[in-house]
């Protein structure tokens, strides 16, 4: 009898320490990060997957993602504060150090390696050569913006003068360039994805070349945050490098439908295969690659453009804007 009592007792300790650990579990808060695109798109895509596959979760974080539409603009939302971390190019991390802040930015994780803009023409050109925009009308981005000055840098090295040999429209928004050149006599335009694929499946133009694979590999897109932020939270930004990094290795290990599929809740006006088919083309550039990690001479290279471009006058020590630490850690943690 005294063991019948002692195994119903077992079973409501059981049950009871269960219920307990199941409370305490759906009780336990993720840590909110107050993070900041530069713009929302499909060049972005490993990030994504990494919220949408509960990657994040896993690190007991959850993003309040915020887009800035420039990356000036995310690079202020960090400065100050308002963001935690930003998404955006790190010439704004160059400019940020040259105005010498104590508390500046620093990458410490890279997301894209090449530009993610594709030329557009009136119509399909089989054979383009960039010489073929010599005397045209070409519709770029922002001055000072890496898009822009990456375009520049390529007409340069195909012995095009941006200021005299064509004429370079930059004062259009972002979102404002496909509109602009389907509606106008300009005869190019370089958008990002899915919005050049779009402007393709409308017969509105037609892509003749990828930016990224005319230029050079270069620390295009990173995660940074203060230095100050940094060195006070090291196992949050640990805990965000893990989940990037997941969804690096998520989307080099699948196929661009699964891909878009994945990433579809951010894009929901998005057609699947029209976003397959731009995750192709930015997979067969590598424009991701398999790892965060950043490489001084590809930072170096990037401040050539910067003073290629006017920009700036000389480089800083590219060492003091990267930190390959956690990108290192995670790549240990996590296996291929």
């Amino acid at each position: 009898m005294r063991l019948k009592y002692l195994i119903v007792f077992l079973l409501v300790l059981a049950l009871t320490v269960s219920l307990f650990a199941g409370c305490t579990n759906k009780s336990q808060k993720l840590t909110k990060i107050n993070f900041v695109e530069t713009v929302h798109s499909i060049f972005y895509a490993p990030y994504y997957v990494a919220v949408s596959q509960g990657f994040f979760k896993e690190q007991g974080l959850e993003l309040v993602i915020t887009t800035a539409q420039g990356s000036d603009k995310a690079a202020t939302a960090v400065l100050s504060g308002t963001a935690d971390i930003g998404l955006q190019g790190p010439e704004t991390t160059v400019y940020v150090l040259k105005e010498g802040r104590d508390d500046y930015l620093v990458n410490f994780g890279q997301l894209t390696r090449k530009d993610g803009s594709f030329l557009l023409g009136k119509k399909p050109e089989p054979d383009f050569k960039w010489e073929n925009l010599r005397g045209k009308k070409v519709i770029g981005g922002r001055p000072g913006g890496m898009p822009q000055m990456t375009l520049e840098y390529i007409l340069k090295e195909h012995g095009i003068n941006p200021k005299t040999d064509l004429t370079l429209i930059t004062n259009l928004q972002f979102t404002a360039a496909a509109g602009a050149f389907m509606s106008s006599d300009a005869d190019y335009v370089a958008l990002f994805e899915p919005t050049a694929s779009l402007v393709e499946k409308q017969k509105g133009g037609y892509i003749v070349a990828s930016v990224g694979a005319s230029s050079h590999e270069v620390p295009y897109t990173t995660f940074n945050a203060r230095k100050s932020y940094i060195e006070k939270h090291p196992d949050i930004i640990q805990r965000f490098v893990n989940a990037v990094y997941k969804g690096l290795l998520w989307v080099e290990s699948h196929s661009p439908k699964e891909v878009a599929e994945a990433i579809k809740p951010f894009f929901p006006d998005a057609d699947v295969d029209l976003m397959a088919t731009a995750i192709e083309r930015y997979k067969n550039q590598n424009t991701w690659g398999t790892t965060l990690k950043m490489k001084v001479d590809d930072f170096d290279f990037l401040q050539n453009i910067l003073l290629d471009a006017g920009v700036i006058k000389e480089k800083v020590d590219s060492h003091h804007l990267i930190n390959n630490t956690f990108a290192e850690k995670a790549e240990k943690m996590i296996k291929k």
